[in-house]
């Protein structure tokens, strides 16, 4: 995930050595080109103008809450029914996916932040990633049955909370989605289609709509 002090020449290395320009594809698919500007532009603009922190574009903070088709569930219930006997594996492929398109996201983790050891060998990163895959699988396996989204060991405001404490924004989100959309695809290939991608996408928007509906300031009494 590309974060707040990330330079012109970083965001140029990117591009240059294709991490940003594998998911260029992938996000002309979005409903906005408003996210492929932000991913590219607004850090440099942002630096230009003296600024440290990314331009969000705020109209795609607010994502609406849609139907979630039966069909939708039957697909996203099939491939993580296929998936779940090996979701510690992919776990650990979708957080090194992440890592691969925007290394300064290590930053984020304190458990890796200083640490020397490989990403994979890492002891903590397995679980963590483990915990972060299950509970986005789950939550769109339940999405439509719950009528709402819902987080696993958690809670969303904990979850919008957090996020907001670290500061993540829009960026990291599409970083994210595309990292989770490749490593389902590569995890269920004979699944794998264009509606199933849209299946998941939709789910993963819902749960990242309501995170940043509570990613807040904390309040002070």
């Amino acid at each position: 995930m590309l974060n707040a002090k990330t330079t012109p020449k970083t965001a140029t290395m990117l591009v240059s050595t294709g991490h940003i320009a594998g998911c260029k594809g992938y996000l002309q698919d979005l409903r906005s080109a408003d996210i492929w500007v932000a991913i590219i532009i607004s850090p440099i603009l942002g630096v230009v103008m003296g600024q440290e922190r990314w331009i969000c574009v705020e109209k795609c903070r607010r994502l609406e809450v849609r139907d979630f088709t039966e069909e939708q569930e039957a697909l996203v219930v099939k491939s993580w029914n296929s998936m779940k006997k090996n979701a510690g594996e992919l776990g650990l492929k979708f957080f090194l996916r992440i890592f691969e398109i925007a290394p300064s996201a290590k930053k984020l983790f304190s458990f890796l932040r200083d640490s020397d050891v490989p990403l994979e060998q890492n002891p903590k990163l397995k679980p963590h990633a483990l915990s972060v895959f299950a509970m986005t699988c789950e939550a769109a396996v339940n999405l439509r049955k719950a009528g709402r989204v819902t987080v696993r060991e958690s809670n969303l405001i904990d979850l919008g909370a957090t996020h907001f404490k670290y500061g993540v924004v829009d960026e990291h989100f599409e970083v994210t989605k595309y990292a989770l959309l490749e490593t389902i695809k590569e995890a269920v290939p004979d699944m794998w289609s264009p509606e199933m991608k849209s299946a998941w996408a939709e789910a993963y928007d819902q749960l990242v709509g309501a995170i940043k509906r509570e990613m807040k300031p904390p309040q002070t009494s």
